[in-house]
């Protein structure tokens, strides 16, 4: 873990860039989306929610009333709404800087998807697995371009459970989640190796933001908010504070492919000013990443590289 004194403020101006935040009406991907308007940006943000959406879209308006920002709708969950939305991006833009691959849900009640998926695997990696394939083209021939993948801390005792990869019997969800951010980061690491092997100045980069109240956390028990709610100020911080990794990742100029960006205030990554982040050795298995690849890419449909 390497601590910096990085912040938005240091990020050259995005004027003329495209960028695309899923899940950008809540939490870090509005933190996410209203910086990168910030900055100039024309920012995509890809979003369920119509409805939140465009309140989020004029909250932001709001403090930068010459943001450029559009709405275009996708659900992660749903393969057949994620290539809806490629299509439609892909027939109206002509370049993709930056790919941000934020939206996700966390422990749920155990819901499969239309396409067979556990509810959380769909939504947090196998929706953004689908859609960087389709958009990659693109993004490969946009100078400068980035994908950046969403992880957490819980990656580190997440498992890929190839012979039970939907939760089909003893679901557990918190397992569940672990396993589709362990993939999230998987996928970004493997996902560099190919671009560079392809020759391309395309880079992939990982970030995760600690610990953050955002509506990710919607599904957590009450009983355990009261438990922890007096030690939140030690572990927990706000999510423009959760995002900044995201943007360090998406607009540091020394950011190299593979780098892994999240808080650095404690040992346990859960606060703090955003700086390289530790991963578990798992997450850099190249046997593994080439398994869970070829099951991706049966699953969704798509070749990648």
């Amino acid at each position: 873990m390497s601590k910096s004194t990085w912040n938005i403020s240091k990020a050259p101006s995005q004027k003329g860039k495209i960028a695309i935040v899923t899940g950008a009406n809540a939490g870090l991907g509005f933190e996410t989306a209203l910086a990168l308007a910030e900055k100039g940006a024309k920012v995509i943000m890809a979003c369920r929610n119509q409805t939140k959406a465009e309140k989020a879209k004029a909250a932001i308006l709001q403090k930068v009333p010459n943001g450029d920002l559009e709405i275009m709708e996708i659900d992660l969950s749903k393969l057949a709404s994620v290539r809806s939305f490629a299509n439609a991006f892909l027939n109206k833009y002509d370049a993709l800087h930056l790919l941000i691959n934020n939206a996700g849900i966390m422990i749920p009640p155990y819901q499969k998807t239309e396409d067979g998926f556990e509810l959380q695997m769909a939504a947090n990696y196998f929706g953004h697995f689908l859609l960087t394939g389709l958009l990659l083209d693109k993004v490969m021939k946009t100078p400068e371009s980035r994908v950046v993948s969403l992880s957490s801390i819980a990656h580190k005792n997440g498992a890929i459970h190839f012979d039970n990869l939907h939760w089909e019997k003893d679901y557990s969800k918190m397992k569940a989640y672990e396993q589709s951010k362990l993939a999230c980061l998987i996928f970004a690491f493997e996902l560099q190796r190919r671009l560079k092997k392809a020759g391309s100045s395309t880079i992939s980069v990982a970030a995760h933001p600690g610990i953050s109240n955002t509506e990710l956390s919607k599904h957590v028990p009450k009983l355990m908010y009261f438990l922890i709610r007096p030690l939140a100020g030690l572990y927990i911080h706000k999510p423009k504070k959760g995002a900044l990794p995201t943007l360090m990742a998406a607009l540091g100029t020394e950011v190299k492919g593979g780098d892994y960006y999240g808080p650095t205030g404690n040992k346990s990554e859960t606060k703090g000013p955003p700086g390289l982040a530790r991963s578990k050795s798992k997450a850099r298995n190249e046997e593994l990443a080439n398994r869970l690849w070829s099951v991706s890419e049966e699953l969704t449909g798509v070749k990648i590289l």
